[in-house]
């Protein structure tokens, strides 16, 4: 779902003049030991008719790109002269956090001079009006985030096959937070150090986390009912039994893209099991011909979840928290009629907006406030 790139002077275009590092306060001549040493993540200063320019940096010998997650096309380094230097000043809105790699000879890798990581290959910019993430510690490429010590193997007899679902209590546990595309928030955003801190913190109450990784997203996060009644019947008896303290009555689910499309549809269809979700850039364009579709996002307004909702289903027992960067121009009005349908029908809504694409850097904090205020 990658957005058009930003206009003005040419997102993702290097500058045409020879390269500013000075006004982006590194010092000596490009590619030097005193220059590499003061080099950073991505640097931001104010660009003529608002937003960001924001340099970044190479150091290498073959021509590197910068790709970037949903929010603009790749970007092409240029080389400072004939050295080790390799840059690009990439105009940036105002408001933006992005996920990003480069790619080097068609291998992925991390900024190594950007401290905040995302997995092996992925690193996080944010410009300076970005506000901040707190709770979420900066992860390099090279760290190892903690897993839960509590884990169930769940051979799903309506699912098929076998996965590790990790289970981690935090502040001692409560109510259950099913994380749909749990990996994500294992080994690529540390969920397990972030909830830690958010409940030591008093922004929440103590709760059980439940990583639930997807096989076939398209498959299991889209509107079927096979997911839920294997989460209801097969998952949640598994974590019961692990004596980890876990208050299913309460369970919140929280999802992301299809896994927001699939929270909401099980809040829908069965709502004696979800009262409470968190849904992040949910997919709400989705219509079963959808993904085969040359524009996915070209079909009717709010997909599939908008038609079930103009039925007028009774969601005064239902509590969710909405969110969608403010970035997924394509996706906004898909978000939007959602959230209206879903509070004429009687739940208890909040709509937020986030300062980024469709890009997980950007829903870390709406994850921590919007399961937060469902608890609430």
């Amino acid at each position: 779902m990658r957005e058009p790139a930003t206009t003005g002077t040419a997102p993702g275009r290097p500058a045409q003049a020879d390269a500013p590092f000075a006004e982006f306060g590194l010092p000596g001549e490009p590619g030097t030991e005193e220059f590499w040493a003061a080099a950073g993540a991505p640097a931001s200063v104010p660009a003529d008719g608002g937003g960001w320019l924001t340099l970044f940096l190479w150091r290498g010998e073959a021509a590197p790109a910068v790709h970037f997650e949903s929010w603009s096309e790749p970007v092409p380094l240029r080389r400072w002269g004939a050295g080790d230097c390799w840059y690009a000043t990439v105009r940036t809105p105002a408001r933006l956090r992005v996920t990003y790699q480069f790619r080097v000879d068609g291998t992925d890798h991390a900024d190594p001079f950007n401290p905040a990581g995302a997995g092996l290959d992925r690193s996080v910019a944010a410009t300076p009006d970005a506000p901040a993430q707190p709770h979420w510690p900066l992860v390099g490429a090279d760290d190892v985030l903690p897993l839960p010590e509590t884990r169930v193997r769940w051979n799903s007899a309506r699912l098929g096959g076998r996965r590790t679902v990790r289970v981690h209590p935090a502040g001692g546990g409560g109510p259950v937070v099913l994380l749909l595309d749990g990996d994500d928030w294992l080994y690529l955003h540390p969920a397990v150090t972030a909830f830690d801190s958010a409940v030591a913190a008093g922004d929440m109450p103590p709760v059980t986390l439940v990583f639930l990784p997807a096989k076939d997203r398209e498959a299991e996060f889209t509107c079927r009912p096979e997911l839920w009644e294997a989460v209801r019947d097969e998952l949640l008896p598994l974590v019961a039994g692990t004596g980890v303290p876990a208050d299913t009555e309460r369970l919140v689910v929280a999802g992301q893209s299809l896994g927001g499309l699939s929270a909401l549809y099980a809040a829908l269809e069965f709502p004696e099991l979800v009262s409470r979700v968190a849904c992040q850039s949910g997919s709400f364009w989705w219509t079963p011909g959808a993904p085969r579709a040359g524009d996915p996002l070209g079909g009717p307004v709010g997909g599939a979840v908008a038609a079930r909702l103009r039925e007028r289903p009774d969601l005064s027992g239902l509590r969710v928290a909405f969110d969608v960067g403010e970035h997924e121009t394509r996706m906004l009005p898909h978000c939007e009629l959602t959230e209206a349908l879903t509070q004429q029908a009687g739940a208890d809504v909040r709509v937020s907006r986030s300062p980024s694409g469709h890009d997980r850097a950007g829903w870390r904090h709406a994850l921590l406030r919007d399961v937060a205020w469902v608890l609430a």
